[in-house]
């Protein structure tokens, strides 16, 4: 039997590893997805809140999680589950993570919404102010597609998801 002891460090870093299935330059800690991890033995649970809970690609997220959890000896058995509540707000994504989005071509969302409930985003490769929203529904039910008219290119970008009060 094995007496080597995880602790939660360990399971973060290599939490730190598993990317987003659809954005490969963010992981999902730097997303804000991971809530809680608990180990007890050689049990490791991990509560995450998806970013959309219509999102196809949890159950990729849950089996990548799995996987890089299991690449540690120590680990027996791993649990995932996808919270309802709270709900995952864009102010969780951290400053990597936008930079992350940004190397993607993916404009991080805003940090405040308007008054009036829109919103503005910067373009992620020259970062002019000039853009134009394409359609507000784009690859994905929480990106939007856009177009930068200073350096001509299209781009999508974060919705901001906020927390309801």
């Amino acid at each position: 039997m094995s007496t080597v002891q995880l602790n939660t460090e360990e399971i973060y870093k290599l939490l730190e590893d598993v990317k987003d299935p659809e954005i490969d330059t963010v992981s999902i800690l730097d997303l804000g997805m991971v809530e809680d991890v608990t180990v007890s033995g050689q049990d490791v649970s991990v509560k995450m809140l998806p970013t959309f809970l219509g999102c196809p690609a949890l159950s990729i997220i849950q089996k990548n999680v799995e996987t890089a959890l299991k690449q540690l000896p120590a680990v027996k058995n791993v649990s995932v589950e996808f919270l309802r509540s709270p709900s995952w707000t864009s102010d969780r994504i951290t400053e990597k993570g936008k930079a992350g989005l940004k190397v993607f071509g993916i404009s991080p969302p805003p940090r405040q919404m308007k008054s009036d409930g829109s919103w503005h985003v910067d373009c992620p490769y020259c970062e002019s102010t000039y853009v134009t929203m394409e359609n507000i529904f784009g690859p994905t039910a929480c990106r939007s597609i856009l177009y930068c008219k200073a350096c001509k290119n299209p781009f999508e970008a974060m919705k901001p998801m906020i927390k309801l009060i």
